[in-house]
């Protein structure tokens, strides 16, 4: 793929570059390679991209649940013939083996589109019916108007799908913002839902930076609804600034995702799926295995299991398909990455394997070997906050009970699993794991019609599924009169008897 100097701006149905005079350069950080050059969007562009979505609003909140439904499956089928292109650029602009991007972030996305086309036809309320006795009361569900959304880099495409196809179906329109690390497939998302016939407005990117285009997002006057992706302590940045506006808010944030193993556990189910939860995306995944418990009994097996299936792993350039490890997205997060890695170490944790950046061939990409630690104290950094990296502690428990508290221990509460036979032991990490989705002998998985989003410090609201809708509409009650008296009995409240 050659460099690509198009502007990363879509406004109003055009290309653009932006006008904050600040330039960027889109790297492969699996290579160093660029991707892309441009400008960055500022306050300017954010302004005529809320505009646009403004303008656009009448028109597709007054379009049927059928129309829109209509275009989201000709906007599927525009996809699925960019299939190629898709996967190709984001997997070179994300340094995500191109393997991921084929089989698991472009059919994710367009299986989301399918999925909000059919959900666009089936918002449900309340059934309509006589409560009071002289009324009718029914439920509707509104569009709430323009949302600004913010999305990070780890998914590009997905999360492009997640902000906006709950947010169109509904009958909004949309300004996002993609991390300027990688836009590039907001943008084809956005131009092939034109292509779809999806009207101009109503999809709108904006790429620039979060303290510029970003505040300016957040706190635009006709921006009705903000949606964040990212960290957590930018997502307390992003509720304060909308809360002084008193906008909704959807917040899907960090994690800290337990895995947790009991006794009876299939050991090789589990080894397996720990290695694939905590390498996919190199770790760069919210909801990745970060934290393995492991009842004592088998702890060791565990421990040494995991450290060979570490060792079979393959890294190698994002664009090979036998490379099962990309890069991390920068240089600076690979350091981030070692360097909480190296402090842990200094605090007397274990590095069973890797604990490094790989030399040869791969030292010019942002490469970290995947890494196994023990050792660690429950409230050490490692345990407690996120690495955003292909790092995973294992640690023992004794009992049940202990399994459940170290789950719970820490802020977050977006993921987790548990790996058992039995149906009891199951049931009850399900219940008590304070997680918004608990796996039960698998880790990562997720489905279109099935929602996603966290507790606690993980934020609140869903992402996919029809719960979604709940986040994108707002729910009118209406209630008509059926007597057709003047006089209500209610009125006597008032008249008394006169």
């Amino acid at each position: 793929m050659e460099n690509d100097t198009k502007g990363q701006q879509f406004i109003a149905g055009e290309r653009r570059d932006g006008t904050s005079g600040e330039t960027y350069e889109i790297t492969d950080p699996s290579t160093g390679e660029t991707v892309a050059t441009g400008t960055l969007a500022g306050p300017r562009d954010v302004g005529e991209a809320v505009a646009a979505a403004r303008a656009a609003f009448p028109g597709w909140a007054g379009t049927t649940p059928g129309e829109r439904a209509g275009a989201l499956l000709r906007w599927a089928d525009v996809l699925e013939a960019r299939a190629g292109d898709l996967a190709r650029t984001e997997s070179r602009s994300g340094g995500k083996p191109i393997r991921l991007a084929r089989e698991f972030d472009v059919p994710g996305t367009i299986d989301n589109v399918r999925f909000f086309a059919a959900a666009a036809r089936n918002l449900e309320g309340r059934a309509a019916a006589e409560y009071s006795g002289d009324h009718t009361s029914a439920i509707r569900r509104e569009p709430i108007g323009v949302v600004g959304s913010i999305a990070p880099w780890n998914y590009p495409l997905q999360m492009a799908a997640w902000k906006i196809l709950p947010a169109v179906a509904a009958g909004n329109t949309i300004v996002l913002k993609p991390s300027e690390l990688t836009p590039l497939t907001s943008v084809m998302f956005a131009e092939a839902a034109q292509e779809a016939g999806i009207p101009d407005g109503v999809i709108n990117i904006v790429t620039g930076a979060g303290p510029t285009a970003g505040q300016a997002l957040v706190t635009h006057d006709d921006v009705a609804m903000v949606s964040f992706t990212g960290s957590t302590a930018v997502g307390r940045q992003v509720a304060a600034a909308a809360a002084g506006q008193v906008k909704r808010v959807h917040l899907e944030l960090g994690g800290k995702a337990p895995f947790v193993v009991f006794d009876d556990a299939d050991l090789e189910a589990a080894a397996r799926g720990a290695v694939a939860g905590a390498l996919i995306n190199a770790g760069q995944d919210c909801t990745a295995a970060t934290r393995a418990y492991v009842q004592r009994p088998r702890y060791e097996e565990f421990v040494e299991r995991v450290a060979a299936l570490m060792g079979e792993v393959r890294l190698g350039p994002a664009d090979d398909p036998a490379t099962d490890l990309g890069s991390l997205i920068s240089h600076q997060q690979r350091d981030r990455v070692a360097a909480m890695v190296d402090a842990a170490r200094a605090d007397g944790a274990t590095v069973v394997c890797g604990g490094r950046a790989p030399g040869g061939a791969l030292a010019r990409g942002a490469y970290y070997e995947p890494t196994l630690i023990t050792d660690a104290a429950q409230d050490s950094a490692v345990v407690q906050r996120e690495i955003f990296g292909p790092v995973l502690v294992a640690l023992p428990f004794d009992t049940d009970d202990e399994a459940i508290s170290l789950a719970n221990d820490t802020p977050y509460g977006l993921a987790a699993s548990a790996w058992t036979r039995d149906l009891y032991r199951a049931g009850r990490a399900t219940r008590e794991i304070r997680a918004g989705c608990v796996w039960v002998n698998d880790h990562i998985p997720i489905v279109s019609e099935m929602p996603h989003g966290g507790y606690k410090s993980s934020g609140f609201g869903k992402d996919m599924s029809a719960y979604s809708f709940d986040e994108y509409t707002n729910i009118k009650h209406v209630m008509t009169d059926i007597t057709g008296r003047a006089r209500k009995p209610w009125h006597d409240t008032v008249f008394t008897s006169r």
